[in-house]
């Protein structure tokens, strides 16, 4: 069954979802609120965009055209039914395809200003325990896409100095940075989000540099609960649209 929801903070902003396939998440959310868009980022892309949320988010922040790619037919329609309700077709495209066709076609080269992705987390291990229904598992699952094929083809696609934006669990760390580097993404900000404030982070927001310069910050985490499990100051800002 399709559904049609609200988006987190924007009333005015639903989108549709299908809750037998792998619906947007926190992740998605914080991704497309807490990348920085510079003045200057004038072409953006979403790898593995499901239904389009950040997309759509992004649309709200700033005043630029934007792309996403995603593979699965069936989510792909939800993409373009959600785009069309909000009205925003002349400004978010979506295509219908693999991502690493797209970065390894020449024409794309060196042509994005800013790319980000949410991507499938976990390893595909035969003896993964994976969900039964395909969609979920291909977004839970490093099955189509891995880490990667995600870091090199940011890297073909980007300008020189245009930043990489990407969510992803915390303990793959030490493994993202080295991929981020050997595709010469250097990391440039880190955030990391916690479920409750006395909990382990599980989740990190690592914003990249193609070809940029050594210098790393941190940036003040994001935590979703207080230890009484009321929301944080940081999830009622989020609520609120006053993250820029």
């Amino acid at each position: 069954m399709i559904n049609l929801n609200d988006v987190l903070g924007y009333d005015n902003l639903k989108i549709y979802q299908n809750p037998d396939f792998f619906s947007f998440s926190l992740d998605s959310i914080i991704l497309a609120n807490y990348t920085n868009v510079r003045k200057k980022d004038k072409r953006i892309i979403d790898f593995c965009t499901g239904n389009a949320i950040v997309p759509l988010i992004l649309s709200k922040r700033c005043n630029r055209d934007i792309e996403g790619i995603e593979i699965i037919d069936s989510i792909y329609d939800l993409a373009l039914k959600s785009i069309d309700y909000n009205n925003l077709s002349d400004r978010i495209k979506i295509y219908n395809m693999d991502v690493k066709d797209f970065c390894n076609d020449l024409d794309n080269f060196n042509k994005y200003d800013l790319v980000l992705c949410n991507p499938p987390y976990f390893k595909n291990f035969l003896d993964s325990k994976k969900n039964i229904n395909y969609e979920k598992m291909i977004a839970r699952h490093e099955i189509l896409i891995d880490l990667d094929d995600i870091c090199y083809c940011a890297k073909n696609i980007l300008k020189d100095n245009g930043n990489f934006s990407l969510i992803h669990r915390t303990d793959r760390l030490i493994e993202i940075i080295s991929t981020l580097k050997k595709y010469n993404l250097e990391p440039k900000i880190i955030k990391f989000i916690y479920d409750r404030v006395n909990g382990n982070s599980n989740l990190v927001l690592i914003q990249s540099q193609k070809n940029g310069k050594i210098g790393l910050k941190v940036d003040p985490p994001f935590i979703l609960y207080n230890d009484d499990k009321t929301f944080t100051t940081e999830y009622k800002l989020l609520q609120e649209r006053v993250v820029k």
